[in-house]
């Protein structure tokens, strides 16, 4: 009798997903619904949501690490923008273009955004259990700061006399655009140089890591070192190469990729990595990685199949894809997995889940706080810098404004919380949020008749976002109460005006 209590069955199983993924549902019906009304070409509608993918994500994965340290969505990451925008400026009067002009600025706001974490995480010590309230306030006040710095100090108190930047004799332009300075400075990387890059990476961690653990005693698996050699050096080999072969040249050697030969390439190379470790492993039927490869083969399948379908292949073709800036924003993915499983990560969950065990364990909780925060502020820094170069064109008083807002609001509507996300949540929170960011507008165009309301219609969705993400969360807690996620519905239900509009001068 007791086992037929403890089994569950379908009905409970489908009610429990339903639970558990109401958000996710809530935007994917809303999204649907939008797209609907508005009438519009979904071959657009994949192309926004491809560029603002991957104009956005970057900041959206730098919410991961403080989420994990339990200090809440980090709003605080409009500090980490404002590193990325000072370096900017300094580049672009310096004259330095294309990739050594982003690497510069990497390498400049790299160590302000340290910096301004470290200040960031102090301030969250000092406010436990208001983090997020804290962070908001914090990006306000030195969105302040930052506009004093560049409309008065640059060129009134610090000497600067670029006047293509300068406005009034002091102070710097409203906006500006960087084309021929760092617009599409990772975006125009093309796919052979991304990938003899991202080879010769592998290669690099490979041996690195192999040493690491030569070095702590551990056993090298020569086997499969070599194997991951080889790989690497075969993707070397091939972006060398295809650059003399004229199909591979004129398919994968421009600046973006083709959605539909992207399609057509991933999906062979994740059934033929789920292939090589299948031979490799030999994992039981049934097992996790079993599994794992299964399902990596399966959606492999469905989508190669999915390019032979006319309707689908025309929106695949109508979509261009920025290699670099997507092997970047793996990279992220990758760093936050990787980190969790480091000891600095085990820590970082530790903290995030009990202060007080994690106290009594000897760690030190405000020590490992702040190097979250200076992990998240640094992160956001270059995912400024990646939107910044996608984007184009550059508000100097007001690009870090809503920086944390959006981002914020898209991990949520990807199903996470106050507690816990993960990059799978941020990746999908950034399709659903910028879908309906892209829809909702045109949907009330056609409702209402009035496309001047726009602005107003993606505030509204962002504040609303947040609000009613929130709120479904601490439903789904139960009557668990959480004084941050309350105070932070309350100020998200505050009305705002949209950002003006300024143009260059």
């Amino acid at each position: 009798m007791n086992e037929n209590l403890n089994k569950k069955s379908p009905l409970d199983a489908v009610k429990r997903f339903l639970f558990d993924n109401k958000v996710i549902i809530m935007f994917v019906l809303l999204s649907i619904a939008c797209i609907a009304i508005s009438g519009a070409n979904i071959s657009y509608i994949a192309g926004e949501v491809f560029s603002r993918f991957g104009r956005n994500t970057c900041l959206v994965l730098a919410l991961i690490i403080p989420c994990m340290a339990g200090l809440g969505m980090n709003f605080g990451i409009v500090v980490g923008a404002i590193a990325a925008q000072i370096s900017i400026f300094w580049v672009v009067h310096w004259g330095f273009t294309g990739i050594g002009g982003f690497l510069l600025c990497v390498a400049m706001s790299t160590p302000m955004a340290i910096f301004f974490g470290w200040l960031l995480g102090k301030l969250f010590n000092k406010t436990k259990g208001a983090e997020m309230i804290a962070g908001l306030v914090l990006g306000f006040f030195a969105g302040g700061l930052y506009r004093l710095f560049v409309l008065y100090i640059m060129g009134g108190v610090i000497p600067f006399d670029d006047p293509n930047l300068l406005d009034r004799g002091f102070g710097l332009r409203n906006a500006f655009d960087l084309s021929g300075n760092l617009k599409y400075a990772v975006d125009d990387i093309s796919f052979l140089t991304t990938a003899a890059v991202l080879g010769a990476v592998f290669a690099l961690a490979t041996v690195v890591l192999a040493l690491h653990d030569k070095k702590m005693g551990k056993a090298i698996n020569t086997k499969s070192v070599v194997i991951k050699l080889a790989v690497a050096a075969a993707v070397i080999a091939f972006s060398v190469v295809g650059k003399f072969i004229p199909p591979v040249a004129e398919m994968l050697g421009k600046n973006r990729v083709i959605l539909a030969d992207a399609v057509v390439l991933g999906s062979c190379g994740a059934l033929l990595y789920a292939i090589v470790l299948f031979l490799m492993k030999r994992p039981e039927k049934g097992s996790k990685l079993f599994n794992k490869l299964v399902v990596i083969a399966g959606v492999a399948v469905v989508l190669f199949v999915s390019d032979l379908i006319p309707g689908i292949n025309k929106v695949y073709r109508s979509v261009r894809i920025p290699t670099m800036t997507y092997a970047v924003i793996a990279f992220f993915a990758f760093f936050n997995n990787w980190l969790v499983n480091t000891r600095l990560g085990q820590n970082m969950r530790t903290v995030g889940q009990n202060r007080a065990v994690a106290t009594s364990a000897g760690l030190d909780v405000d020590k490992t706080r702040i190097i979250a925060t200076c992990i998240s502020t640094v992160l956001a820094a270059w995912g400024q810098l990646i939107f910044l170069q996608n984007l184009g064109t550059f508000n100097t008083v007001q690009q870090q404004d809503n920086v944390g807002l959006y981002a914020v609001a898209a991990i949520l509507v990807g199903g996470a919380n106050v507690q816990k996300a993960t990059n799978k949540q941020a990746i999908i929170g950034v399709i659903l949020f910028h879908t309906l960011f892209v829809v909702a507008p045109l949907a009330a165009t056609q409702l209402v008749g009035d496309s001047a309301i726009s602005e107003y219609i993606r505030m509204f969705f962002s504040y609303g976002v947040i609000a009613v993400s929130l709120a479904m969360h601490a439903w789904k807690s139960g009557n668990k109460r959480n004084p941050s996620a309350e105070g932070m519905t309350a100020v998200m239900m505050q009305p705002a005006a949209p950002a003006a509009n300024t143009r260059p001068k």
